[in-house]
């Protein structure tokens, strides 16, 4: 579990907090003059990198203020929270390395070796016969019958 320190309220759990896509991708300045091609990559197109990467979030269950966050994508390490409208600052710990993306020392929960295969089971539930269906009953009778 996350603790996102929210620049108004302080540190919170992560689940009063939403994700908001990458930060600082600026709006087209003729978004009309766009081809379609253009304006799909304004908005689908975004980065992915392994390392620290800025975001925007919003504390949806607080002040409900919007708030960018560096992030490192490998360690979820929190780098720095600033306001929105605000340049983003210089990551102050290097971006991390390449191998590896958790932890497999003594206290640990990720497991140093994979895990054995599952063993095949009896179903719990025998499959139905074909007859065997619910009686189709559509949503109006289900209202009106509550």
């Amino acid at each position: 579990m996350l603790l996102i320190p929210c620049p108004n309220c302080g540190p919170r759990d992560e689940t009063e907090f939403h994700y908001g896509g990458q930060a600082h991708v600026p709006y087209p300045e003729n978004p009309y003059e766009l081809s379609d091609t253009e304006w799909s990559r304004y908005l689908f197109y975004r980065e992915n990198p392994k390392g620290i990467f800025a975001e925007r979030w919003v504390h949806s269950t607080g002040c409900r203020q919007w708030f960018n966050m560096l992030r490192d994508t490998v360690s979820y390490d929190i780098q720095a929270v600033y306001p929105m409208g605000v340049p983003r600052p210089a990551a102050p710990v290097p971006p991390a390395a390449d191998t590896g993306t958790a932890s497999t020392g003594p206290a640990s929960t990720t497991p140093s070796a994979p895990a054995p295969p599952r063993k095949e089971r009896p179903s719990d539930f025998p499959e139905r016969p074909p007859g065997n269906r619910r009686p189709h009953r559509p949503h109006h009778f289900l209202a009106l019958h509550r």
